[in-house]
């Protein structure tokens, strides 16, 4: 995602601003659910708001890992976190909890790069973007992705 060093503007649309994770059908590997990421040359054209648009992947019914490219500013530079979410929703099936669970350390050992990790247990916890903010750096944030908090 962003441990890339130098890139042509055509390789930075290509890099990947959020991506979801799933178990495959076996439940033996953790892999990237299809359809389910946001490209960085997503934004604008469109995606307006990633992490709107990051929120609106995660499903109700079932756990799922995410990583988020989180761009914000405090109010002495523009920063750029890698975020490591576990969603696991109330209505998930608690076998599919349990799994999920279990291997989260082995999928976080495979990232670089890792600043904050956050479980995230419903819409509620994850729709208003301050509680990420809050994870990023509390009241010293003051827009992420560009919105004004």
């Amino acid at each position: 995602m962003k441990v890339r060093k130098s890139s042509s503007p055509e390789d930075v649309k290509k890099r990947k601003k959020a991506v979801l994770f799933c178990l495959s059908d076996d439940k033996k590997q953790i892999v990237v659910e299809p359809g389910k990421q946001i490209l960085v040359g997503d934004i604008g054209d469109t995606v307006d708001d990633p992490y709107a648009c990051f929120v609106k992947l995660l499903p109700l019914g079932d756990c799922r890992y995410g990583l988020y490219d989180a761009t914000y500013e405090t109010r002495e530079s523009k920063k750029e976190d890698l975020v490591f979410i576990f969603w696991a929703p109330e209505g998930a099936p608690l076998r599919s909890k349990m799994i999920y669970a279990t291997s989260k350390d082995a999928i976080k050992k495979k990232f670089t790069g890792i600043k904050h990790e956050w479980q995230v247990n419903g819409l509620d916890e994850v729709q208003d973007r301050a509680t990420l903010a809050e994870k990023l750096g509390g009241s010293v944030v003051v827009t992420l992705e560009g919105k004004a908090l």
